[in-house]
């Protein structure tokens, strides 16, 4: 065997090792047309650009699935509203069957990369239907999120601390996957919708092919409320309120608010990882975000500007308090490497 050809066959096995070498991974995500749903596909993108990882990602989820998912090792990535990982934490809510052991034995296998603002919790509502507001959903069929996960907890609890009511005997709920959202939406088996929202909503937007719709903002008083306060401390959840005029929205949709000012609950989250994965892994699938969330991110839809991806400050990520999750030791060096400040209470 000519050197020469041992040479050409050492650089073809070199070049095809490095093809390798970037990781394979998968991730699941909600509708990919959702704050989380875009979150991972962009991570998939900066991790491919990067040359950090090929990441396959499957959407249209239940995240509380997917958080289990991650915890148990059966997925590397995921997106989680953290009021997921405390109630798994707990072993209470959709993971009752798992116990309390099992829940907090689980929960702790979960760390961040980086956190982001997956939603605002809201009433909308066709014109045509007659509500007036939230103390219009007595007695009427509310479409409040899948059967099972942060949405519809979120929601009976804002439909409770608003309206009083609970499901069953307030109103009746119905719940479908997220695939099915914008079909329930549309055919009229709901008077209205008690859901998680961007500004501007591709599903309100998208249900305005058969009507008009108004968006209800949550009062001012309620706003200011102890009862909303208490809503405000659950893990994964702060107080929001934004100007009507930056909400996004043209032609069609009605903002409702006393004071031209868009109020409700934010839902807060991360991407996830187990704390198993590679220190050097989870560092360079941050650093990869971090370095892309203009070019990438904000450029997927016209609501991810907003969404306060590579923000680190507690008092918007929810990232110390009840909140069990920490960011991944990777994540962390990414962070810091990047010249942000990341509390000791996240580490």
């Amino acid at each position: 065997m000519s050197s020469k050809f041992f040479a050409a066959v050492t650089a073809t096995f070199l070049l095809a090792s490095g093809a390798h070498a970037q990781s394979i991974l998968t991730a699941e995500t909600a509708a990919p047309n959702t704050t989380p749903g875009i979150s991972i596909i962009s991570l998939s993108e900066a991790a491919a650009k990067e040359g950090v990882a090929d990441i396959q990602v499957t959407s249209g989820q239940t995240l509380t699935n997917s958080v289990q998912n991650v915890a148990e090792g059966k997925s590397d990535i995921a997106a989680a509203p953290y009021i997921l990982p405390f109630l798994l934490s707990r072993g209470v809510g959709p993971y009752a069957k798992l116990g309390k052991d099992t829940g907090a034995e689980l929960a702790g296998n979960l760390a961040a990369l980086y956190t982001y603002r997956i939603s605002v919790q809201g009433l909308f509502a066709y014109d045509s239907a007659g509500i007036n507001g939230w103390d219009g959903l007595e007695g009427k069929t509310i479409f409040n999120g899948p059967p099972r996960g942060a949405a519809l907890t979120n929601a009976r609890l804002l439909i409770k601390t608003n309206a009083g009511l609970d499901e069953g005997t307030g109103y009746t709920g119905i719940q479908v996957n997220w695939g099915q959202a914008v079909k329930t939406i549309q055919d009229g088996s709901a008077d209205a919708f008690v859901l998680p929202m961007a500004f501007p909503d591709p599903r309100v937007t998208a249900g305005l092919s058969s009507g008009k719709m108004s968006i209800f903002s949550v009062s001012k008083e309620i706003y200011e409320s102890d009862a909303f306060a208490n809503v405000a401390k659950l893990p994964g959840t702060v107080s929001f309120s934004i100007p009507v005029a930056e909400m996004g929205y043209g032609e069609g949709i009605t903002i409702v608010s006393e004071d031209d000012t868009f109020r409700g609950p934010a839902t807060v989250g991360a991407d996830i990882v187990n704390v198993n994965m590679d220190f050097d892994l989870a560092k360079s699938l941050t650093a990869a975000f971090i370095k892309n969330i203009e070019p990438i991110y904000h450029a997927k839809a016209p609501f991810m500007p907003g969404t306060w991806h590579g923000e680190v400050d507690p008092a918007i990520t929810d990232m110390c308090g009840n909140n069990p999750i920490k960011y991944h030791p990777g994540a962390v060096a990414a962070w810091e490497d990047a010249g942000y400040t990341i509390p000791d209470c996240a580490k």
